[in-house]
């Protein structure tokens, strides 16, 4: 008598030859038993993988992963659904799958196997790693506009303030120039006419250092930098001189000045000369005005190192944070006709310099400190 029921004959071929992949793992990670189609997909025969252990049939990071998300999960919830694992075959070749498992446990909560059911993912695993590429790229593409957003209201922001330059910082020497002009044509005695000439003058030369304020904006920020000409430079002798241009310029006020710089420099002194102008000029319209200005330079351990320090009341935190910025003025004592950009390129000529200027403002003193190394790339060397 035949005991063969034809559902058993229908379940069994059900099993060997399903549209995916059946496992049954023994609680020792032995294999106990696969289907068909698991088999022809790894390259085996079905025989040869009852015995092996599961970690066989996976690279080093499945086996990792296997270890420390999908077996702790088992063991607390009894099952794990849709994990991602690169299945090895016979040959060695990779074979994405996606699983699901299932623990069988007794009555007594012992382990009898684990039964796994697993997809070929070739094509979703290609789809998936194209959704998170596509997802990299716009979330860098997002950075990206967000970032060029940012430069084009910064750099509307500098139109705006550009446009008020040259509405009115510039106007007014201009007005001062035409109006010298029409007085000239009615001057009565020669010293008459050499005063407003030299009114006039004063106005071209407050223009020209605008516009070159400009020139330097402009190459600071749409061009590659400020442009330098460096050479070893012997630098005492261009600190002082900018001393006594500002000490002649402000004869009320007081420098006190202590340079020990017997090293030479690598710079492009009239740069230097106009960062430490700047700085200098800075701490004179802002600094108390019955207290001197002072000014150190050294040069130790291959830095340079030029300080200006001011009496007065400390910058306040959130001023100083926009020091450096473009056409920013802070409150001088007495007319102060800059344009908010000494600082901003004092910094800029800093930078080209490989060098930095760091600020530190108290109640005692406010004190901006340039630094830069004594000889860059292509310097002279004993």
């Amino acid at each position: 008598m035949n005991n063969n029921h034809p559902a058993d004959s229908d379940f069994e071929d059900l099993y060997e030859n399903a549209p995916c992949g059946y496992l049954s793992v023994r609680p020792d990670g032995r294999i106990d038993r696969a289907n068909r189609t698991l088999a022809g997909w790894m390259g085996y025969q079905p025989d040869d993988l009852p015995g092996m252990r599961l970690s066989d049939l996976l690279n080093m990071a499945g086996r990792i992963f296997l270890e420390t998300h999908v077996a702790p999960l088992l063991r607390m919830q009894g099952f794990f659904d849709e994990f991602a694992l690169d299945l090895l075959t016979k040959t060695g070749t990779r074979l994405p799958a996606i699983a699901n498992a299932r623990e069988r446990r007794t009555d007594a909560d012992a382990l009898l196997f684990t039964r796994l059911t697993i997809m070929r993912a070739t094509d979703r695993r290609r789809y998936e790693r194209g959704l998170i590429d596509a997802r990299k790229e716009s979330d860098e593409l997002k950075t990206a506009l967000e970032e060029r957003l940012r430069q084009e209201r910064e750099n509307a922001e500098l139109r705006e303030q550009f446009i008020a330059v040259l509405g009115h910082d510039l106007r007014n020497p201009l007005a001062s120039i035409a109006a010298g002009a029409r007085l000239m044509l009615k001057a009565k005695t020669p010293e008459d006419a050499l005063r407003l000439e030299a009114m006039m003058q004063s106005s071209v030369g407050r223009m020209a250092k605008m516009i070159e304020s400009v020139m330097d904006l402009a190459r600071g920020r749409l061009g590659g930098g400020i442009s330098l000409s460096k050479a070893i430079t012997a630098i005492e002798p261009v600190l002082d001189q900018v001393v006594a241009e500002l000490a002649a310029a402000h004869p009320d006020r007081s420098i006190e000045s202590n340079f020990e710089v017997e090293t030479p420099v690598f710079c492009d002194p009239a740069r230097v000369a106009q960062l430490f102008s700047n700085l200098l000029g800075n701490a004179i319209s802002h600094g108390a005005p019955d207290e001197p200005v002072r000014v150190e330079a050294s040069a130790k351990t291959d830095m340079f190192e030029l300080s200006v320090a001011n009496a007065g009341a400390a910058i306040p935190e959130e001023a100083r944070k926009r020091l450096f910025q473009p056409f920013y003025r802070g409150k001088a004592h007495g007319p102060s006709q800059g344009l908010g950009l000494g600082l901003y390129i004092a910094a800029e000529i800093a930078k080209a310099h490989g060098g930095s200027i760091d600020v530190a403002s108290s109640e005692a003193e406010t004190r901006f400190t340039f630094r830069m190394p004594l000889q860059g790339e292509g310097a002279l060397r004993p």
